[in-house]
């Protein structure tokens, strides 16, 4: 179930002068279950680092003493050991948190961070974290869509940067912040400046909220009607992370579905995208996302899934 962060701070692709680096490290991916045990963060003025936080928190466990495995150690280089002498969370975060105030967030997936440390801060100090927030994969995405992939780490092979003490998350801060710049180099050889850029990603993204499901026609007559995208009908909502949404639906109708512009009695899978980046999602669901969820409890064959899950479906044809 996709976890309402109503208060949360808006995706910009934009390029402030001055902002704040953050990247954290975890005891797994989901904050539901999961732990923070590593944060940092670098503050950055008229594009100059001026200052930096960096601690490990001791997260709680269910075995004394052992609180990571050892795929996270091996990831990490952080040791059970290391976080049994760590400060715990709640002065830790606070000082965190005061470090970052207000300023805008950047980051390289950073609705990662952002989801565990908005949980952290409703759950620690009743209260959300709101900072607006800037994603350079995101912006690597929008830069190159022909790349396959945006990771840290196929940035830092781009670009030539060292990337050498991956996952710790100060390193992981600088390494960030090498790419970011590189980004910025890279979108001011294509498009000349920086702002155009950002006017090429606002007029992309209208383009994008305005495709006409008629316009989506197969490309190919070679279906495999055993397929569970076969007879579906798919309907999008929000941004998607992997591909322009056209795309995806281009998926769908070369499968044998059938996109719908609107959810109604008829629609099989509602796909959720990213609504951290619609200005118009104010209480953490789309109106199509509400719609479903009234349908499905009408007993209307109706399923609401994740765009991962909507990826795995692909990979089961």
């Amino acid at each position: 179930m996709k976890k309402n962060r109503i208060y949360k701070g808006n995706s910009l692709i934009s390029f402030p002068e001055s902002f704040t680096i953050i990247d954290i490290e975890t005891t797994g991916l989901s904050p539901d279950y999961d732990k923070i045990i590593e944060v940092s963060a670098l503050k950055v003025v008229n594009h100059v680092v001026t200052d930096s936080f960096s601690s490990l928190i001791k997260p709680t466990s269910d075995i004394d003493g052992i609180y990571i495995d050892s795929f996270i150690v091996d990831l990490t280089g952080i040791t059970n050991e290391m976080l049994a002498n760590a400060p715990d969370p709640l002065p830790t975060l606070h000082d965190y948190f005061s470090f970052l105030g207000n300023d805008i967030l950047l980051g390289h997936n950073i609705n990662f961070d952002i989801n565990f440390l908005y949980d952290y801060s409703e759950k620690l100090f009743s209260r959300p974290l709101e900072n607006n927030f800037i994603d350079t994969m995101r912006i690597s995405r929008r830069l190159h869509p022909e790349k396959p992939h945006h990771r840290l780490s196929d940035l830092c092979a781009r670009y030539s940067i060292d990337n050498s003490a991956a996952h710790r998350s100060l390193a992981d801060c600088n390494t960030t912040f090498e790419c970011y710049n590189a980004l910025c180099n890279d979108i001011i050889v294509c498009f000349g400046t920086l702002e155009g850029f950002v006017q090429f990603c606002a007029k992309a993204s209208k383009d994008n909220h305005y495709i006409r499901v008629s316009d989506i026609t197969p490309s190919t007559t070679n279906i495999d009607i055993s397929n569970p995208l076969y007879g579906k009908v798919f309907v999008f909502t929000g941004t998607l992370e992997k591909m322009p949404r056209k795309e995806a639906m281009q998926l769908v109708v070369d499968h044998g579905g059938t996109n719908g512009s609107s959810v109604t009695k008829s629609t099989n899978y509602l796909v959720l995208g990213n609504n951290d980046y619609c200005s118009l999602i104010k209480d953490g669901k789309s109106n199509k996302q509400k719609k479903a969820e009234n349908l499905k409890l009408q007993g209307y064959d109706i399923d609401i899934i994740s765009e991962n899950v909507f990826y795995d479906m692909l990979e089961d044809i």
